[in-house]
């Protein structure tokens, strides 16, 4: 039988979109209504701040170990069935979260909705690069990513217009549950199909760590995309603590700064593609994006950056360029087998999520509380760090613009 051929507005390809969009509008949603939905659940100003850690550690945890879970039911039951499995936790979860009391509550929530938002990128991108010619992967998972962070634009403007965090994470769950209807057409992958029929291990998580080749191209794959959750989870995050520190603002809401970034992120993510194609390369068009991140950085922690219409406008030339999230998550789907592309390209996001409270530990726990260093020279060092880290991982990273997919691991 002839494979179906698929375009990149092909109903797989628009269905893992809106997919990935409300992934990512329940994903930043408790950063956008913490403060009124922690105070709702019973903290106070003084414990705020150890409260709302602990939810948010929960739901990177979630994501971390549900990165692993779907990830090898991607590769022994398939793609589709992760996206129907994983939709169903993290909607159930978001109704949930509508509901809770206390603060143990929150945080047990939100560990199960990390547990399946975890599925649904990896899944997504692995499902649509699989399903598109070669030629069109890179602007088919563009468009899901750029459409798919444009949920942390709509998360932000839908807590603007209701101003009730339970009743936002209800919507949430009913988006979930509407695309779940949605994804009842949509086709497995030939590649897999084909796969599931060879006798060769599928779904093995350890077979990346026991082949020394396969190892180092799983790491690089994750160091690649340090960047964007440095950007996101310290600069952006708590752009309203670095306004204060560096010119004494007390107005600059960082939820706001949230908002810009990720409507830049969405832009930034769907050229990457076109950039990627223009290139006929992967690398050429992540080293340009870099380069952006690097400007924006510079920009970020010197004297231009001293108001809030300045801190706003640099958060997103930083989201613009660290808009490399689809070309990172393809590259790491690109570099594996048809047996193993879904346990990599599912594990790989959430490893580089499940980075951030490394990235905070540098950042507060090392250089502001043992070293005794101030705010920006905390951000500034750890910048540092982490762009060198992905540059060095970026210089030993493959590149896989031209290569076929239709191949198994050993």
């Amino acid at each position: 039988m002839t494979e179906k051929k698929y375009g990149i507005f092909s109903l797989p390809v628009i269905v893992a979109a809106l997919g990935y969009f409300v992934d990512i509008y329940d994903l930043l949603l408790f950063t956008i209504v913490k403060k009124p939905s922690m105070l709702g659940v019973g903290a106070t100003d003084a414990t705020m701040l150890v409260d709302s850690t602990r939810v948010i550690n929960w739901q990177m945890t979630g994501l971390l170990l549900g990165g692993i879970l779907w990830g090898v039911l991607a590769d022994k039951k398939g793609r589709l069935s992760v996206l129907f499995g994983s939709i169903i936790l993290y909607s159930l979860a978001n109704f949930a979260t509508g509901f809770v009391q206390t603060v143990n509550q929150y945080a047990a929530c939100r560990f199960i909705g990390g547990l399946g938002l975890a599925g649904e990128l990896g899944a997504g991108i692995t499902l649509v690069s699989e399903l598109l010619p070669k030629n069109k992967r890179g602007v088919g998972t563009s468009l899901v990513a750029g459409i798919g962070l444009s949920g942390a634009v709509a998360a932000y403007f839908t807590y603007q217009l209701t101003d009730d965090w339970r009743l936002c994470y209800k919507i949430g769950g009913a988006l979930g549950i509407g695309l779940l209807l949605l994804r009842v057409s949509v086709a497995e992958s030939g590649m897999f199909r084909e796969a599931k029929e060879q006798k060769v291990a599928r779904g093995n998580f350890f077979m990346l760590f026991n082949n020394g080749k396969r190892l180092k191209k799983y790491v690089f794959a994750i160091l690649i995309g340090l960047p964007t959750w440095y950007v996101i989870g310290i600069l952006v995050n708590q752009s309203d603590r670095f306004g204060k520190a560096m010119f004494d603002s007390t107005t600059i809401d960082s939820g706001r700064s949230i908002m810009f970034a990720y409507a830049a992120i969405a832009i930034g993510d769907m050229l990457v593609g076109l950039v990627s194609q223009y290139f006929k390369s992967r690398k050429k068009a992540l080293l340009l994006y870099y380069m952006l991140t690097i400007v924006g950085l510079f920009l970020f922690f010197s004297g231009y950056n001293d108001s809030d219409t300045s801190m706003y406008a640099i958060c997103t030339l930083l989201g613009f360029s660290t808009g490399f999230w689809a070309i990172f998550v393809t590259m790491g789907a690109e570099q594996f087998g048809t047996n193993l592309r879904g346990t990599a390209a599912t594990t790989i996001p959430n490893m580089v999520r499940g980075a951030l409270p490394l990235i905070n530990m540098l950042f507060l726990d090392l250089f502001q509380k043992s070293w005794n260093w101030s705010l920006i020279n905390s951000g500034i060092v750890t910048g540092i760090v982490v762009m060198s880290i992905t540059l060095i991982a970026y210089y030993f990273t493959e590149e896989t613009f031209h290569k076929d997919l239709n191949y198994v691991e050993e």
